[in-house]
């Protein structure tokens, strides 16, 4: 047997592993996880089979490219890949690709089933340049009789106002934990994978309603550690650990400043950079329950604005202890102090 044919052999022995987020990426409308509302308005029009210019926009990793991909595939059948066009961010996206391969595109012929149209899907379409948009305008209005478009983006008030006036808008919102929850356990089930409540509660928490990062995580620390539990999770996202900063604001809520200093050191020395600090700091506040509204808001208040002061770049541990400064000071008898 030649090199070449054992080869070939050997590799047809090791079956090909697609990664989850793929594997487990929906091909139905009624398999897409949140967003019943707008997810049921995409029903309506497979049904009807009238799918009109769609702009759908949110954050990322909810279902928005896959939405525009099920919807395509019940609308256009086995037709799908004649039919469907789709050019993502990573690819030119500039006028004459607009002029071009997306005009030459709307003018081709294909078969497809009565009263159906061809679909170009655009994803991350808000980082499309105006001149694009501007030349995409035009074809949209000379192709409607035969091609539809769908533009998936983070933020549809960067798209131009004259295509937003030609789409339907569908705004989808961010996963609820339940619906996070749920897929996970399935997942867990179908790939036989080891975990405790503790772990799924830590990829929740790490993938703020994003279902891409939450699977990929899952992924990540069953093959890192094989089996998925709360420290296992942080260890493998390399992020600061949600206990240690609820014992920090614990203590800042108590205006035991050096205690809490003393916590903040500790992350600090441990690597983490002061966007990873500060962000756990803010999900770790939004979602405590032990501390009264008013204080959550004015601790939310000070978070954002050491948060926008290291984003500009001031990335100290001295920024981040003046937060803490500041939150203990709001819980301190400052009456006591003589100046």
């Amino acid at each position: 047997m030649s090199a070449s044919k054992a080869k070939a052999t050997n590799n047809a022995e090791v079956p090909y592993e697609l990664p989850w987020v793929e594997k487990y990426r929906p091909n139905n409308l009624d398999d897409v996880v949140g967003n019943i509302d707008t997810i049921e308005r995409l029903k309506v029009i497979a049904r009807e089979g009238n799918c009109p210019h769609i702009i759908i926009s949110g954050m990322p990793g909810i279902g928005k490219t896959t939405s525009i991909h099920c919807l395509a595939h019940q609308l256009l059948g086995d037709a799908y890949k004649e039919g469907v066009l789709e050019l993502n961010a990573s690819d030119e996206r500039g006028i004459d690709v607009v002029r071009n391969k997306i005009k030459t595109f709307a003018q081709k012929k294909v078969t497809l089933p009565p009263g159906r149209h061809k679909i170009v899907i655009l994803d991350e379409a808000d980082s499309m340049t105006a001149g694009a948009q501007q030349a995409l305008r035009r074809t949209m209005e000379i192709f409607s009789n035969t091609t539809r478009f769908c533009l998936a983006c983070n933020m549809s008030n960067k798209i131009i106002e004259p295509i937003q006036s030609r789409c339907a808008i569908l705004r989808y919102a961010k996963l609820r934990d339940k619906e996070l929850l749920k897929r996970l356990v399935e997942i867990c089930d179908l790939e036989n994978v080891q975990y405790n409540e503790d772990g799924l509660a830590a990829l929740i928490f790490t993938s703020e309603g994003d279902m891409r990062q939450a699977i990929n995580n899952l992924q990540s620390t069953h093959s890192g550690f094989g089996f998925v539990s709360g420290d296992n999770v942080f260890k493998v996202c390399d992020q600061p650990h949600p206990i240690v900063v609820q014992e920090m604001i614990k203590l800042c809520s108590e205006g035991k400043v050096d205690a809490a200093m003393d916590k903040l050191t500790d992350l600090w020395e441990s690597g983490y950079s002061a966007v990873d600090i500060v962000v756990t700091i803010f999900r770790v506040v939004k979602t405590a329950d032990n501390i009264p509204e008013y204080t959550k808001l004015e601790y939310i208040k000070e978070i954002g604005f050491t948060h926008m002061r290291i984003l500009e770049g001031v990335g100290t541990i001295l920024q981040l202890a003046g937060l803490v400064a500041r939150l203990c000071k709001m819980n301190m008898d400052t009456s006591k102090f003589k100046i």
